[in-house]
């Protein structure tokens, strides 16, 4: 079964993984932060990351950490319906619920996944070339992206997708009413 705009998702579903993601991110920040990429160097160095191996910068706790939600965004954007957390929220959180008022457009949630990959691949892109920062800035940018939709329902990637589709660069326009 395909996730087609005409037949929507229940808008509990995106929050819900919104939620997970929070909290796997707000793990993310602190181990990142206390973690290679903002200690500083040895010997009077302002850094360590830069003089680290690329191997050592890819076994820091926060990098792998962030590398497997990477992963998870992937796996939202490539197969919402079989994602860890979409199905979780099926099989045991949504059978407890009363129906959903209304349906939505399972496209904005899925581009929001993306939104999401982006942001924490620059993160762990600028972690492998040695840029310090750049690991704990950008899963805190996504956690707040993902804290505020878990608990106000608002989605930033949700509302980019929007704006970009009405100015006619992705998505097709829905006929007028």
């Amino acid at each position: 079964m395909s996730d087609s705009p005409a037949r929507g998702i229940d808008p509990r579903g995106p929050r819900f993984v919104a939620s997970v993601t929070t909290v796997l991110l707000a793990i993310a920040v602190v181990l990142s932060l206390t973690g290679l990429s903002t200690r500083e160097g040895a010997g009077g160095s302002a850094w360590a990351l830069p003089a680290a191996s690329v191997a050592e910068r890819v076994l820091d706790p926060g990098f792998v950490l962030l590398l497997v939600i990477a992963l998870l965004f992937v796996w939202g954007v490539v197969s919402p319906r079989t994602a860890p957390w979409a199905v979780l929220f099926r099989t045991v959180v949504q059978p407890r619920l009363a129906p959903p008022r209304d349906l939505e457009d399972p496209r904005p949630p899925r581009f929001a996944q993306g939104v999401g990959l982006f942001v924490v691949t620059v993160g762990l892109v600028l972690q492998l070339v040695g840029v310090p920062w750049a690991l704990p800035i950008t899963a805190a940018m996504a956690f707040v992206a993902a804290f505020l939709n878990a608990v106000f329902g608002l989605c930033l990637g949700c509302q980019l997708y929007l704006v970009l589709q009405r100015a006619g660069l992705i998505g097709r326009a829905r006929p007028a009413v």
